[in-house]
C-alpha cells in the first residue's frame, strides 16, 4: 500500500499542472492548434488506434466503453512523456531549421466500481500551438509567434449492459489559453507594433462510447467500437491588444476587439469508428477511421487576423501489438508493437489543404517485481501542405509512458 499512496500522491500533483506542448509547429498557428486525439504513449506506438481496445491492463481513453473492462481488483494510473525534434523546411527558400520540444504528455488514473464498471478521470490535451517565424513586407518585416493549448480535465464512466456490449460516456471540462502574437518591424525606424490574439477556452464537452465484443472461439476474439462526439459552439472569450513598442519609452496598449466565443466560434461532431482482432492474450490488431466535419464549424473572426479556413478532417490509422508468452521468461513477456497512419488535417493555408502520416515502433517493458508496465517507442511524422508543399515538417519523437498496475482493492486473509 505505500507504494499505492505514492502514486495517488504523484497523480495529484500532475493533475495540478499543464499538459506541456511538444516542439514548435508553424501548422498550429491555425484553427486551435494541433489536434491530438486522447492518444497513450502505449497506443500513439501503434498507430494511434483504440477505438476497439480494451483490456485491464491499459487505460483507454479514445473509447470510454473500454472501461467496462477494469479489472475489480486493480487501480491503474497512467502517466506519458513526449521528446520530439523537429527539422522543417521552406520549400519557398530552401531554409531549414530543428527546434527541440516536449514534457509531460498527459495523466489518467482508472478504477472498478462494481462487477463489469469502471471509470476512469484524468488530463489530457485537445490541441497544442507553438510556432515562431518571421517573414518580409514592403518596407519591413513581421514575426509570428504562438503558445498555449486547449487542455481537458476529464471524468468518465462505463458498463457491460449485455453480454459483449459495453457503453461508455467521458464527461470534459475545457481549458486553456492560446496566444498569436504579429511583431510588426518597420525598416525606417526603430519601432515596432504588436499585434497579440488572446483566446481563452473555459466549456463542457461530452463523448460517448460504444464496444461490442464477440468470441469466436476461446481463442479468438473480434471487437467492434464507436464513438462519437456532438459539435457544439464553444464557450470562452477572444481579445486582440495592440502594443506599441519604441525604444525611447515603456511600450503602451490598445484593446482593439474583445468578444465572447459563444456564436462565433464552435467545435464540430466527432465521429469514430474501429475493428480489433485479437488472439490469446498475445496478439491485437486494429484499424480505426476519425472524420470531423469542420468545414461546418464556425470560425472566429478578429481584427487585424486573418479568418482561418478549415477542412473536414479525416484519419486512417493501423497497429498492433505482439507478446510471445505473457507467462514466459522477460524477454517473452515483453509486448512488441508498431503501427502507421495517414491524415488529412483540419487546417488550410489557402487553398492548399494539409496532409500529415507516420509510422511508429515500441516496447512494453514489463517490470520484475508487478504488474507496472513502461511503455517506450519512437515514432516518426510527416506533415506538409499540398498541392503546393510550401512547409515540410519532419518529426523524430520519443514517446515514454509508464502504466501502474496496482492491486487496490485486494484483501489478504490470514488463516
Amino acid at each position: 500500500m505505500r507504494i499505492s499512496k505514492k502514486i495517488l500522491l504523484l497523480c495529484v500533483v500532475l493533475c495540478g499542472a499543464a499538459v506541456t506542448a511538444g516542439a514548435q509547429s508553424a501548422y498550429s498557428k491555425f484553427g486551435y492548434g494541433l489536434l491530438r486525439d486522447n492518444v497513450t504513449a502505449a497506443q500513439s506506438l501503434m498507430g494511434g488506434v483504440g477505438y476497439a481496445m480494451n483490456g485491464n491492463r491499459q487505460i483507454n481513453v479514445m473509447n470510454p466503453a473500454s472501461y467496462a473492462a477494469s479489472d475489480t481488483l486493480t487501480f491503474l494510473f497512467d502517466m506519458g512523456l513526449d521528446f520530439t525534434a523537429l527539422k522543417s523546411k521552406d520549400e519557398g527558400n530552401g531554409a531549414t531549421s530543428t527546434n527541440y520540444g516536449g514534457g509531460l504528455d498527459y495523466v489518467t488514473m482508472q478504477v472498478p466500481i462494481g462487477k463489469c464498471m469502471g471509470a476512469s478521470i484524468g488530463l489530457v490535451p485537445y490541441s497544442s500551438v507553438g510556432y515562431s517565424f518571421g517573414s518580409t513586407i514592403d518596407n519591413g518585416t513581421t514575426n509570428h509567434e504562438g503558445s498555449g493549448g486547449i487542455n481537458q480535465l476529464y471524468l468518465g464512466f462505463a458498463g457491460r449492459v449485455y453480454k459483449g456490449l459495453s457503453l461508455g460516456f467521458n464527461l470534459s471540462y475545457m481549458f486553456g489559453t492560446t496566444i498569436n502574437d504579429v511583431y510588426v518591424n518597420p525598416a525606417s525606424d526603430n519601432s515596432s507594433s504588436l499585434f497579440e490574439q488572446v483566446v481563452k477556452v473555459k466549456d463542457w464537452h461530452i463523448q460517448f462510447g460504444a464496444q461490442y465484443n464477440f468470441d469466436i472461439n476461446r481463442d479468438n476474439r473480434l471487437t467492434a467500437g464507436l464513438v462519437f462526439s456532438p459539435g457544439k459552439t464553444l464557450l470562452g472569450s477572444a481579445e486582440v491588444i495592440k502594443y506599441d513598442i519604441t525604444a525611447e519609452s515603456k511600450p503602451t496598449d490598445d484593446l482593439i476587439d474583445n468578444t465572447s466565443l459563444r456564436g462565433r466560434a464552435s467545435l464540430p461532431a466527432t465521429w469514430g469508428a474501429g475493428m480489433s482482432y485479437r488472439w490469446q492474450n498475445r496478439l491485437l490488431v486494429e484499424a480505426d477511421y476519425t472524420y470531423q466535419p469542420w468545414s461546418k464549424a464556425k470560425v472566429l473572426q478578429m481584427k487585424n487576423f486573418n479568418t482561418p479556413q478549415l477542412a473536414d478532417r479525416w484519419q486512417l490509422s493501423l497497429g498492433g501489438e505482439f507478446t510471445p508468452s505473457p507467462r514466459g521468461n522477460y524477454l517473452q513477456r515483453i509486448t512488441y508493437r508498431a503501427g502507421g497512419f495517414y491524415n488529412r488535417d483540419y487546417m488550410k493555408v489557402g487553398d492548399n489543404n494539409v496532409k500529415e502520416y507516420g509510422v511508429s515502433v515500441g516496447f512494453g517493458l514489463p517490470t520484475m517485481a508487478s504488474k507496472t508496465m513502461v511503455n517506450i517507442g519512437f515514432e516518426y511524422r510527416h506533415r506538409q501542405a499540398y498541392p503546393s508543399a510550401l512547409l515540410t515538417e519532419n518529426y523524430f519523437n520519443i514517446k515514454l509512458g509508464i502504466n501502474f498496475n496496482e492491486l487496490w482493492f485486494f484483501q489478504n486473509k490470514i488463516k
